[in-house]
């Protein structure tokens, strides 16, 4: 079975007069990137939270929100700093007088005057006891088991696409079968026509033993049965993948359809049949289909 990177999990706890809300959401990614909005109580702890998150859920756009909701009032308190207003405004007037003193051009001071120091501060927390930290940790694995639970039903939708979508490849490739039986005989036709109508003296100059090798070589340029096999073992491989290997595939399944995009793009460029060039742009179709879900696989 497969897993989607994309999930979402939320898990509460009660903790003294207050409530602990932990979500979690992720969409795809090419790795873990990980973005954390913790409550100030839990600073101290944000290493070992972002570790565990890490090793639980493997890769993903991941954003964590561990915050405490006051029970009676409902307030809530997230990882948001309140603003320092005494040094905010001393920054401002030092910073202007400077610009002004300097002859700096006119512009935005506020976003420099964020990044100076103490302009914003955590309000003074006590750190956790082990009691409530014991809580917070069952809190988080609570909702990571609901996180994981969702990516697995998203995976099993994922799955039933990607067999759905390589059973139409396999049965396109099929169906190039007939075309493809009648197709050397065709061309072979074509070129004997074109020689009978040479002049005879040409016709006797044509060393026919140098012809019949050409023309075997020609033919076997066409000749698409190793891109069939080949093809037809890439989705066998696809399939017994998502299946015996289970989460943590992604990036495989997306190699596995690059070589699955070779082999038919080398079909399409031996087909010289329009019958058999629609079957190839129908399969290229699919197979995009299939690269863009991929990206979604964890």
């Amino acid at each position: 079975m497969i897993y989607s990177m994309t999930g979402y999990g939320k898990a509460e706890s009660q903790i003294a007069n207050k409530k602990l809300i932990v979500e979690i959401r992720s969409l795809n990614s090419k790795s873990m990137d990980l973005n954390v909005r913790i409550a100030p109580q839990l600073r101290s702890k944000e290493l070992e939270i972002r570790t565990l998150i890490s090793q639980r859920l493997e890769r993903g756009k991941v954003d964590l929100s561990i915050y405490y909701q006051d029970a009676a009032q409902g307030d809530t308190t997230t990882a948001f700093a309140p603003i320092n207003r005494d040094a905010f405004i001393y920054y401002y007037k030092e910073l202007s007088a400077l610009q002004h003193e300097l002859g700096i051009p006119s512009q935005d001071l506020v976003a420099t005057i964020m990044r100076m120091p103490d302009v914003t501060k955590l309000q003074d927390q006590s750190d956790i006891t082990d009691e409530e930290w014991a809580i917070v940790l069952q809190t988080i694995e609570a909702a990571v088991a609901q996180f994981n639970a969702f990516r697995e039903q998203e995976g099993a939708s994922l799955y039933r696409m990607f067999c759905e979508k390589l059973d139409a490849i396999g049965a396109l490739l099929s169906d190039v079968e007939p075309y493809e039986q009648g197709r050397v005989e065709k061309i072979k036709s074509r070129i004997e026509a074109n020689l009978e109508q040479l002049s005879a003296a040409t016709q006797q100059a044509i060393d026919r033993n140098r012809l019949e090798q050409e023309m075997i070589f020609y033919l076997e340029k066409l000749d698409i049965t190793e891109e069939k096999v080949r093809l037809t073992n890439h989705l066998k491989y696809f399939r017994e993948t998502m299946d015996n290997e289970g989460s943590g595939v992604g990036k495989k399944l997306g190699f596995i359809a690059q070589e699955m995009g070779r082999e038919i793009n080398t079909l399409g460029s031996k087909s010289n049949q329009s019958e058999m060039q629609i079957i190839v742009v129908k399969m290229k179709d699919i197979l995009e289909q299939i690269k863009e879900q991929v990206l979604n696989v964890l």
